[in-house]
């Protein structure tokens, strides 16, 4: 793929308390950028190419026609972030848990990848996930 064809992604999820998931991600090491910030929404940084839109319940159902989902019976998606290390990983879940997330899934160690996973405040399914770089040149 030609490097001029790289695209930024921006995925948009519902929150039932705007302020509270602010302060969830903010202890997850997350930051926001206040150009995209209001009562209603926010623009969380993952990085110069990701971000996550959290939008109040009502401020998202202005892009949608369908039912937003149930994320205590149903998965709308797995959000999968990368880590530097299994000690990030580790230290990102356990913070998550300690914020009132979830465990979502056990850890999984396959050597050259490990990941563990947590549910956020309002259901939404991450997947932290750190990978071997020599892994990837192999």
């Amino acid at each position: 793929m030609a490097t001029s064809n790289f695209r930024k992604i921006f995925v948009n999820l519902p929150v039932k308390d705007l302020k509270r998931s602010i302060a969830f991600f903010t202890k997850l090491g997350f930051s926001f950028n206040p150009q995209f910030t209001d009562e209603n929404a926010t623009c969380m940084i993952i990085s110069d190419e990701a971000f996550v839109m959290l939008l109040t319940e009502k401020r998202f159902k202005d892009f949608t026609k369908n039912q937003l989902c149930d994320t205590r019976t149903h998965t709308e998606g797995l959000f999968a972030l990368s880590c530097s290390s299994k000690a990030e990983v580790d230290q990102m879940v356990k913070t998550a848990i300690a914020e009132g997330g979830r465990h979502a899934m056990d850890s999984q160690d396959h050597g050259f990848m490990y990941g563990w996973s947590f549910y956020d405040l309002d259901g939404h399914h991450w997947e932290v996930m750190w990978m071997d770089p020599a892994a990837l040149t192999k």
